[in-house]
C-alpha cells in the first residue's frame, strides 16, 4: 500500500473544480430557443440571476457559440449587482487567466466576495490561497483549514479531501486521524479519489479507525476500477498476500497488469516476479518476465535492475550476456542494493563480463559489506588475502569514492 500521496498540489486549483459551481447553482441551463431568448430578455432587463445564467451559457457553449467574453460580460453585470456565483465564475476566469492576463488580486476579491456569502466552491479557492501563500495573501494555515470547513460542511468533496489532510498531518488545526478518517469517509462516498485511497490507508493502518483489511481492500479496489495505477498494484499486492481478500495470484497478476500498462514500476516487477516464480496459476514464463523488469529496471527500479542482471548472467528468458548483466548490476549496485554489490564484486574479481580486477572488486565488496551482505563480507575479506598493501590502500580509497557517489 503506497504512503499518503497528498500534498499541496491537492490544493493548486484544477479545472474540473473550476467548473464545479455550475453544478451548485441549481439553474436550470435549458438550451432550448423560446428559454434561452427569455433569458436573454431578462438579462438585459437587469435581471442578476438570468446574467449569471446567461454568463454560463456563453462558458458553457449551452445553446450559444462558446464565448468567453461574452460569458465574462454578463458575469460582470450579474456580480456587480451581488450574485455569488457569477462573483465565483469571475474568481475563476481571474485565476485561470481566461480571456484576461492572470491576475490573483482580482480572484481573490471575487472569490472572498463569493465566499463571503456562502459559495463552497469559493470557500475552497480561497482556502488554495491562504494554503498556498497566492498572490497578496500570506499563507496561513489556519485560515485555510476555517475556509476549507466552511466548504466541506456544505458537502464540497474536494474541500472534505484537503480537510482530512490538514488533520492527518496536524497543519492548521490540531493533528487528529479520527477526525482527518471522517471527512476522507465523507469525501469518499462522494467518490473522491484520493480520499478513497488514504481512507483505504487508514484501515490498513488502523490510523484513526479500526484496523480493518477487509474494509481497506474496499476502499482501494473502488480507486482501481477507476484505473489508478497505484491503487491497482495495492489491490494487486492485497491479493499476493492475502489481506482483506482471499489470496489469489491469478487475481494479483491481473491488476498487477494493469498497473504496469501504466508505467508502476513496483507492478512491473512484481508482475515479473510471478511470472519468474510461475505460481497460483500464474504460468511460468522467463521471457515474460525478464520484459517487465526490463520496463521496471530502465525506470530505476532497484530489484527489477537486479533481477534483470541475474537473467541476464543466468540466460534465462534472455541470451546468457555477462556484460549486460554487469551493466545491470552496477545500476543496482549504484543506487546502493547490497546483493548487486556483492555480485559486481564477484565479476571483477574473477573476470566475467568486465575486466578483471581485484581493487574494484575489493570496493564493492566493502560497500556490499556495508550495506548489510554478509556474503560481501566474506568475499572482501577473501579477496583482500591475495592483494598488496598498495592495492588494498588503493580499493579503500575506490570504495570511498563510490560511497560517495551513493550517497
Amino acid at each position: 500500500m503506497r504512503a499518503q500521496h497528498i500534498a499541496a498540489l491537492l490544493f493548486i486549483f484544477s479545472l474540473t473544480s473550476a467548473l464545479a459551481t455550475a453544478q451548485q447553482s441549481h439553474v436550470n441551463i435549458d438550451d432550448s430557443g423560446a428559454v434561452l431568448e427569455k433569458t436573454k430578455a431578462a438579462a438585459k432587463r437587469g435581471d442578476a440571476e438570468a446574467q449569471y445564467t446567461l454568463g454560463l451559457c456563453y462558458e458553457q457553449g449551452k445553446g450559444v457559440p462558446q464565448n468567453y467574453r461574452e460569458a465574462q460580460t454578463w458575469y460582470s453585470k450579474a456580480a456587480k449587482q451581488g450574485n455569488a456565483l457569477a462573483q465565483c465564475h469571475l474568481g475563476h476566469f481571474w485565476y485561470r487567466g481566461i480571456r484576461n492576463f492572470q491576475d490573483y488580486g482580482v480572484a481573490e476579491t471575487y472569490y472572498r466576495k463569493a465566499a463571503d456569502q456562502g459559495v463552497a466552491d469559493a470557500q475552497f479557492q480561497l482556502a488554495v490561497f491562504y494554503y498556498n501563500g497566492i498572490g497578496r495573501v500570506s499563507q496561513d494555515l489556519k485560515e485555510a483549514a476555517t475556509w476549507l470547513r466552511k466548504a466541506a460542511e456544505q458537502g464540497h468533496a474536494e474541500a472534505q479531501q484537503c480537510l482530512a489532510y490538514l488533520y492527518s498531518e496536524g497543519s492548521g488545526v490540531p493533528k487528529d486521524l479520527k477526525e482527518a478518517a471522517t471527512w476522507y469517509r465523507k469525501a469518499a462516498e462522494q467518490g473522491n479519489t484520493e480520499a478513497q485511497h488514504n481512507l483505504a490507508r487508514l484501515y490498513f493502518e488502523g490510523s484513526g479507525v479500526p484496523k480493518d483489511l477487509k474494509e481497506a481492500a474496499t476502499w482501494l479496489r473502488k480507486v482501481a476500477e477507476k484505473g489508478d495505477a497505484d491503487a491497482q498494484y495495492g489491490l494487486g499486492s492485497c491479493y499476493s498476500e492475502g489481506s482483506g481478500v482471499p489470496k489469489d495470484l491469478k487475481e494479483a497478476a491481473t491488476w498487477y497488469r494493469k498497473a504496469a500498462e501504466q508505467g508502476n514500476t513496483e507492478a512491473q516487477h512484481d508482475l515479473a516476479r510471478l511470472y519468474s516464480e510461475g505460481s497460483g496459476g500464474v504460468p511460468k514464463d522467463l521471457k515474460e518476465a525478464a520484459t517487465w523488469y526490463r520496463k521496471a529496471a530502465e525506470q530505476g527500479n532497484t530489484e527489477a535492475q537486479h533481477n534483470l542482471a541475474r537473467l541476464y548472467f543466468e540466460g534465462s528468458g534472455v541470451p546468457k550476456d555477462l556484460k549486460e548483466a554487469a551493466k545491470w548490476y552496477l545500476e543496482a549496485a549504484k543506487q546502493g542494493h547490497a546483493a548487486a554489490q556483492y555480485l559486481l564484486g564477484a565479476m571483477y574479481e574473477n573476470g566475467r563480463g568486465v575486466l578483471q580486477d581485484d581493487v574494484e572488486a575489493y570496493a564493492w565488496y566493502s560497500l556490499g559489506a556495508m550495506d548489510g551482505s554478509a556474503d560481501a563480507t566474506k568475499a572482501r575479506d577473501a579477496v583482500k588475502k591475495k592483494m598488496g598493501s598498495d592495492q588494498i590502500a588503493q580499493g579503500q580509497a575506490r570504495a570511498k569514492e563510490l560511497l560517495a557517489l551513493i550517497r
